[in-house]
């Protein structure tokens, strides 16, 4: 939990990162990690290893490249410097890490020279235990707190002040020399040869965990079972359009890769938001990755539903800012056991993951959830709505705003939630109770789906009740959101309930949700793709010509893919085909520039100054809802809405020529598996459910 970007977590020649589950691994890009800084290998939200550092005779490896294979699995290649009397290097450095539960490296020295050579290979190690959010904050305690016990070719970390007594065991492999905290193999290789070696790392941070055995070669085993299953039901695609397969590719690897499991619940999956520091879950990034990801995977919104209804709020407590009804922001599980410093493993302080909650749940029903699962969520449901009406509009003005409950908590509760990421257009920070746009257009929808699904269980009552308080607040939204004299929507409203009349991408989010009249969207449509909002590859944040404008601000002016694939899908659901058609093709752009894996954020320069995207330096990545993106757009674009319940499929493509013939095949939809082609003749979808009719009917292709 922050209001402030990420720490900047790159080094000489980069950072390489590497992901599985609520593992994650930070190094250099030669291997190393870095003591006193951020990198190190992180489980469960504990920093257990916080330095790594490969010396052979007594110098550092020089990197040549890293060789990048499962997301958490790397190849480090580098050499030596040249040997005595030699002008070029002859040694070969290939070091091998795979993260999991814990990590294991092996090493390969590769003697290139026909002539023996004679080394000492050295690696020294660290374990701080810090919390992440001590490492994130860069508040780590750097007195001596952590000990350390030599064992039999092994060295075993051990936090003396924790009554849990967390432990961390590297052993080496070859019978190495141990003193203090290095190891040290000295070696004769012989010409044309090669010597190699391994360190494992094993975890118990529980006070009930144990160590693994020593010989553990395998940590990343259940992540890697969990991505084989994720690619044998991964749906495939293929378009000549340059670099849309990469990207559709390394969106469907990422959110694989970011999976995280319910241990008490092993059948539940869900989507952490972004490493390295968001390895967790979180209400609004996993409900909206869930909703993205639908045309992936529906199991992963069911798992999201289901693992947040679980978390629910149960009472009032301020500091972590609990209501009933009130869906969690963030959980963790770090040594410190609290989201930053309020003192929990949950903190829920989001305006908007609650009605969000009710959104996916109706979108799920539409994709064909079970009728014992939906009955199963709609208590949940009911209750995130009485939140909506009790804690949600504090003061019944009928609009649902925030306004932190301590100084511990999240000043901005939207999703641009940084310190200054509401402002009027001349710059002025926005004071709370804020009630947000977008927020007002997600409980318009909350009502809508709520209202659906009482008419699945036969409910006219329910449903009729929800449409009405549906259509009351678009009524009152447009009142007094609506600027006349600007032609969009004020981005919120503050505490005197004056509009915050900044031009923001907010409004697209308005247009998503449909509460947005039909009057007015043509007036949003034109700012939103207009030129002080438009980069070029994506609509910026907050438009270049307001007071807080600033491209390679966090909030205040760069580009967030997710953001742009929800104002893409408002802008296609009011028919503004061509401006879907660019924003689409921009951010695909974008992701074709990164090498097919879009970030978190890029900086909101224009095109032109610019040809290719500019990296906001401490971007997640990978991160989930970028990751879900590029699906999400697609999807758009095919303008793809199942209605299982009442026995359609929308599908009704207005992909771009350069798309041009589009095949997928193997898309999950209820049990069935799709193919679809899409192509100047028109288009055909086979593998329905009986009962499913696609709506319109499909046009001839002779």
């Amino acid at each position: 939990m922050s209001d402030e970007a990420p720490p900047r977590v790159g080094g000489d020649g980069g950072t390489t990162t590497l992901v599985a589950g609520s593992s994650f691994c930070l190094s250099t890009a030669g291997g190393d990690v870095v003591p006193g800084g951020v990198q190190g290998l992180f489980v469960d939200d504990t920093r257990v290893v916080s330095g790594w550092r490969l010396r052979i005779d007594g110098d550092p490896v020089e990197p040549l490249g890293v060789l990048e294979g499962e997301r958490f699995r790397a190849g480090f290649l580098g050499r030596t410097p040249p040997r005595k009397g030699r002008t070029d290097a002859t040694i070969l450095v290939e070091r091998t890490r795979r993260v999991g539960d814990g990590m294991v490296e092996e090493l390969s020295i590769r003697n290139l020279s026909a002539e023996a050579a004679g080394l000492t290979v050295e690696l020294d190690v660290e374990a701080d235990f810090a919390d992440l959010f001590e490492v994130k904050e860069g508040r780590v305690d750097r007195r001596p707190r952590v000990a350390s016990e030599d064992e039999d070719h092994a060295v075993t970390f051990v936090l003396s002040s924790s009554p849990h007594r967390p432990r961390v065991r590297i052993a080496g492999e070859g019978e190495p020399d141990v003193t203090g905290t290095t190891f040290r193999h000295t070696v004769l290789v012989p010409g044309r040869a090669t010597w190699t070696t391994r360190w494992v790392v094993g975890v118990a941070l529980g006070p009930h965990d144990t160590l693994p055995p020593r010989d553990e070669t395998c940590p990343e085993g259940e992540a890697a079972r969990r991505m084989a299953r994720w690619r044998l039901s991964a749906p495939v695609a293929g378009t000549p359009h340059p670099g849309l397969e990469t990207t559709l590719h390394a969106s469907s690897e990422d959110l694989g890769a970011l999976q995280i499991v319910d241990h008490s619940h092993p059948d539940r999956r869900v989507v952490a938001a972004g490493a390295p520091w968001f390895m967790a879950l979180f209400g609004r990034d996993s409900l909206l990755t869930g909703l993205m990801a639908l045309p992936l995977d529906q199991q992963l919104a069911l798992g999201t539903l289901r693992m947040l209804a679980d978390l629910q709020g149960r009472r009032v407590e301020p500091l972590t800012e609990e209501e009933p009804g009130r869906i969690v922001h963030e959980v963790r599980c770090g040594r410190e056991g609290s989201v930053s410093r309020v003192g929990s493993s949950a903190y829920y302080g989001s305006v908007d993951a609650t009605p969000l909650f009710v959104v996916l749940l109706g979108e799920l029903h539409r994709w064909g959830l079970a009728d014992d699962e939906l009955r199963e969520l709609l208590p949940a449901a009911d209750r995130a709505m009485a939140w909506v009406q009790r804690y949600g509009d504090r003061d019944g003005d009928g609009f649902v705003e925030y306004r932190r409950a301590s100084d511990r908590g999240l000043v901005n509760q939207g999703w641009k939630d940084s310190f200054d990421g509401v402002t009027t257009s001349g710059g002025r920070i926005a004071e709370p109770p804020i009630a947000l746009a977008e927020v007002q257009g997600y409980v318009y929808a909350a009502h809508l789906a709520r209202a659906e699904l009482a008419e699945a269980v036969d409910d006219p009552a329910t449903a009729a009740d929800h449409r009405q308080r549906a259509a009351v607040l678009r009524d009152r939204f447009d009142t007094r959101f609506w600027l006349p004299d600007r032609g969009w929507y004020a981005m919120a409203l503050d505490r005197d309930k004056r509009p915050v009349d900044a031009l923001g991408s907010n409004i697209g989010h308005c247009l998503w949700s449909g509460i947005v009249p039909p009057e007015r969207a043509a007036d949003v449509a034109r700012h939103l793709v207009g030129e002080t909002m438009w980069t070029g590859f994506g609509v910026r944040t907050l438009a270049s010509d307001m007071g807080a404008y600033n491209p390679m601000g966090y909030h205040t002016g760069s580009v967030w893919p997710h953001d742009n694939a929800l104002v893409a899908a408002g802008l296609m659901r009011y028919g503004f085909v061509a401006e879907a058609q660019q924003v689409a093709l921009g951010v695909l752009d974008a992701a074709r520039a990164f090498g097919g894996r879009l970030p978190e954020l890029f900086c909101g320069f224009d095109r032109d100054e610019f040809p290719v995207p500019v990296p906001y330096p401490t971007s997640c990545s990978p991160q989930a809802w970028a990751a879900a993106t590029p699906v999400s757009l697609v999807r758009t674009l095919l303008r793809f809405h199942p209605d299982l319940p009442r026995g359609r499929l929308g599908l009704d493509p207005a992909l771009p020529a350069a798309m041009l013939p589009l095949h997928v095949g193997n898309l999950p939809l209820a049990g069935a598996r799709l193919g679809l082609e899409v192509d100047t003749r028109g288009w055909d979808v086979h593998g329905l459910p009986p009962h499913v009719v696609p709506t319109p009917s499909p046009p001839g292709r002779a």
